[in-house]
């Protein structure tokens, strides 16, 4: 249970291509060569951002990547949901015992429990995080994100 790789560059691509602004796409060479990655693993990272409707590519010299919408617009949760990820999937507890049918504790696991409460609580908080609130410093952006953290408490 962990945020991978593939969440990560894909919300510091995402970034990127915010500040870049709307005139300016920014090519998978040029994203990869920014973010320190190889250009198929930007490619990947390109491929799903467009396929979840975040980005779109236009061809020729002026070509690149440009986001679909307004940064205020696209929702990290919805985007790490893109990438493939939640911390916590219910589908973990099916697989999680070898050869087995169920998982030994599959009637009452206060386990299971402790990470549903977690994934609550970061899809609430993700739930109210757009890609604006990232595009500042980190400063700007921890004081931005505990404000919405207090407002939810």
């Amino acid at each position: 249970m962990k945020l991978s790789a593939l969440d990560e560059y894909g919300i510091r691509i995402l970034l990127r291509i915010a500040r870049a602004g709307k005139e300016e796409g920014l090519t998978t060479a040029s994203l990869a060569e920014l973010e320190n990655i190889s250009m198929s693993h930007a490619g990947k990272v390109l491929r799903l951002l467009r396929q979840g409707g975040f980005v779109e590519s236009t061809r020729g010299n002026q070509g690149g990547y440009m986001l679909t919408r307004k940064p205020e617009e696209i929702n990290i949760g919805k985007v790490l949901e893109a990438l493939g990820g939640r911390l916590f999937d219910a589908s973990f507890c099916a697989s999680h015992s070898p050869g087995e049918k169920l998982c030994t504790n599959s009637v009452d696991c206060s386990v299971r429990s402790l990470w549903r409460m977690v994934q609550f609580n970061v899809d609430e908080l993700l739930a109210n995080v757009s890609l604006a609130d990232l595009i500042g410093s980190e400063e700007d952006s921890t004081l931005l994100l505990k404000g919405k953290v207090l407002e939810d408490s």
